[in-house]
C-alpha cells in the first residue's frame, strides 16, 4: 500500500497493483481533455470508500463537492508522491 496526504490534508491509501493497471493510465492520459473520466478513474484507483470521503474532505458550506477540488487533488496525488509518480 501507498499512503500519502494531499496538500489540503486528505489521507489515502493507493494498492500499488492499480499503479500498474493499463485503464488507469489511458484514464489518465485523458484526464486534461475530458474531465468526466475522473469518476472511474477515482473508484478504481482509491476505491468507493476513499471517494466517499475524499467528496466529505472537499464539500463546501454550500453542500457542494468542487469539479477543480476534485480534479486538484488528483493531481496532487500523482504530483507530490514519489511512489505513485513511478
Amino acid at each position: 500500500m501507498i499512503k500519502g496526504k494531499t496538500r489540503t490534508g486528505f489521507k489515502y491509501e493507493l494498492d500499488e497493483a492499480r499503479l500498474d493497471d493499463y485503464e488507469i493510465v489511458e484514464m489518465l492520459a485523458d484526464f486534461d481533455n475530458n474531465p468526466s473520466v475522473m469518476s472511474k478513474l477515482l473508484s478504481m484507483l482509491m476505491g468507493d470508500d476513499q471517494v466517499k470521503a475524499l467528496k466529505e474532505h472537499l464539500r463546501g458550506e454550500n453542500g457542494i463537492v468542487s469539479l477543480s477540488g476534485m480534479m486538484n487533488e488528483v493531481i496532487d496525488i500523482f504530483q507530490t508522491n514519489k511512489e505513485v509518480k513511478n
